[in-house]
């Protein structure tokens, strides 16, 4: 079984920082790509960042030159660094990765951590 949770959501003025993080732990042979998504109420969830095995990043328009993913493969852990906040970047932060388990490829998805941007 496999498990990706996500930490370091919370309550941030406009302006401010914050660093997300998602570990995955369990069972599985590799993984491939990984990424941010985010939600809000009555929308669709959208891709933010994505970031190949191979460190070789990719950002929505509307968060590119502030936010910055990377990935620490020894932890099996990728971050999301969010600078200069602004109300509109409030959701609900998913991480997903695509990972090996036996001899398939798989999208998993964490539960989810609230960023609120608000003063």
């Amino acid at each position: 079984q496999v498990h990706l949770v996500e930490s370091g959501g919370g309550l941030v003025q406009p302006g401010g920082s914050l660093r997300l993080s998602c570990a995955v732990s369990g069972s599985f042979f590799s993984i491939n790509g990984m990424g941010w998504y985010r939600q809000v109420p009555g929308k669709q969830r959208e891709s933010i960042a994505q970031i190949t095995s191979g460190g070789t990043t990719n950002y929505a328009d509307s968060v590119k030159g502030r936010f910055t993913i990377s990935r620490d493969n020894a932890k099996n852990t990728v971050y999301l660094q969010m600078n200069s906040l602004k109300p509109e970047d409030t959701a609900v932060y998913y991480c997903a990765a695509n990972l090996r388990v036996r001899a398939l490829f798989a999208d998993y998805w964490g539960p989810g951590t609230q960023v609120t941007v608000s003063s």
